[in-house]
Order: C-alpha cells, then sequence, then structure tokens
C-alpha cells in the first residue's frame, strides 16, 4: 500500500507538516514504460472517460498541466491507486503498481496541447 504522500502546495496549520513521503516513478523517461502505459491506458477504458490521448472529455485533461490532487508522480498514482470524488475509480485492487507506475509514465511523455480545451471559463 502507498505511503501517505506530501503535497508541497498544501497548507499546514501552524506550519506543522503531517508525516508523509514522496514517492517517485521508477519508470520516468522510458519509452518501453510509456507505451506500455498507454497500452494500460485503453485497455482499462481510461480514454472512455479522459479522451484519447488523455485530452480531456467527459474526465478531465490529464495533459495540460493543470492537476486538481497534484501532478507529482506520487499524487497521480495516488489518484489512480486510491481514486478521486466523482467519478474516478480506485484501480490499486485491479492493476499492479507497476501498471499504475506505467500508465503515469504515459501520462508525463504526453506534451501540453497548444490550445487546452478547459483554457477559458466562459
Amino acid at each position: 500500500m502507498p505511503p501517505a504522500i506530501r503535497y508541497d502546495a498544501h497548507v499546514s496549520a501552524g506550519g506543522a507538516v503531517p508525516p508523509a513521503g514522496s514517492m517517485t516513478n521508477p519508470f520516468r523517461g522510458d519509452r518501453q514504460s510509456a507505451m506500455e502505459g498507454e497500452r494500460i491506458f485503453a485497455a482499462m477504458n481510461c480514454d472512455g472517460c479522459h479522451g484519447g490521448g488523455a485530452v480531456g472529455w467527459v474526465g478531465p485533461s490529464l495533459v495540460d498541466g493543470r492537476w486538481r490532487y497534484g501532478g507529482a508522480d506520487g499524487a497521480v498514482f495516488q489518484s489512480i491507486f486510491y481514486g478521486r470524488p466523482r467519478g474516478m475509480p480506485a484501480y490499486g485492487g485491479v492493476l499492479s503498481p507497476g501498471a499504475i507506475w506505467k500508465v503515469v509514465t504515459y501520462l508525463q511523455a504526453q506534451s501540453i496541447p497548444k490550445d487546452v480545451p478547459t483554457e477559458r471559463w466562459r
């Protein structure tokens, strides 16, 4: 089970940071792992919510550089492992940690699109 993750952007009450660790993607930058992560992303129907290429559809874009729950390695891993409220299922009981890291690697390998659908809030 993954440890509690420290989020640098979070504000600590009274400056006291709760005990937590950090997680580093063991496959970061590995092209083969990114390709395997892309296959897992499609096989698990992640593209059914996040769209092809993870650019967003019903679920948010995972490549626009905007992360509600943090974009650090461990934060993305935890979002996939434990799920998130309002729609993101927990895949920790279905995918191995290695498979989740490969999906994280795939997401990290995507370039940020020049035109982001969420850039205007009209």
